[in-house]
């Protein structure tokens, strides 16, 4: 048998629902999460903080820094600024992750990364960070970026589900106008025979 879960989120824009699929024997021991402080990357915190707690699982929020190429470049500039605002915003995201994971008694640590200034990508950096802690499952979040702006943008999950050794979550963005929903009492579970 395999467990269909749909999770609805609400959020002060808009509400979106989580599918994940779980079948019986699935044990995750170790779930990372990347976080970023958008709206999106909060809802794939949620997301991970059910599942966790559903499982009795290990939580890592996870912080990229990616200063751009350029900004090291630049004369007269200091890119120290940029990394210093950058790690700054890494450790109020990874805090506030840190509070939720405490107020739901959700174990686990929070990490910053930093990627490689002439290497790897955020997305190369979340699957050191994945195989680092040995995850069982990773959780995203993905904006539903579409045809030329996607092309223009990229997608880091997309990067990472083409890379990933692990399964993996993606919690898509919100809806735009949809209407601020309060969550069902339950959530519904759905089975299916595989």
């Amino acid at each position: 048998m395999e467990t269909v879960t749909q999770r609805p989120h609400a959020s002060t824009a808009a509400a979106a629902s989580v599918v994940y699929y779980r079948s019986e024997n699935t044990v995750y021991k170790r779930i990372l999460v990347a976080i970023d402080g958008s709206e999106t990357s909060l809802l794939a915190l949620d997301a991970a903080l059910q599942i966790a707690r559903e499982a009795d699982a290990e939580l890592q929020p996870v912080y990229i820094i990616d200063a751009p190429l350029m900004a090291y470049d630049a004369p007269g500039y200091d890119p120290s600024i940029l990394r210093d605002a950058l790690t700054k915003d890494g450790t109020r995201v990874t805090n506030a992750a840190l509070e939720k994971m405490h107020l739901q008694k959700t174990r686990g640590v929070a990490r910053i990364a930093e990627v490689d200034l002439y290497g790897d990508g955020i997305a190369q950096r979340l699957l050191v960070a994945a195989d680092e802690l040995k995850a069982d499952l990773v959780v995203m979040g993905t904006h539903g970026r579409r045809g030329f702006q996607r092309l223009l943008l990229g997608s880091v999950a997309e990067r990472f589900v083409r890379m990933a050794t692990c399964p993996v979550l993606l919690v898509p963005a919100p809806h735009p106008g949809a209407l601020d929903t309060a969550a069902p009492a339950a959530a519904k579970s759905i089975e299916h025979p595989v």
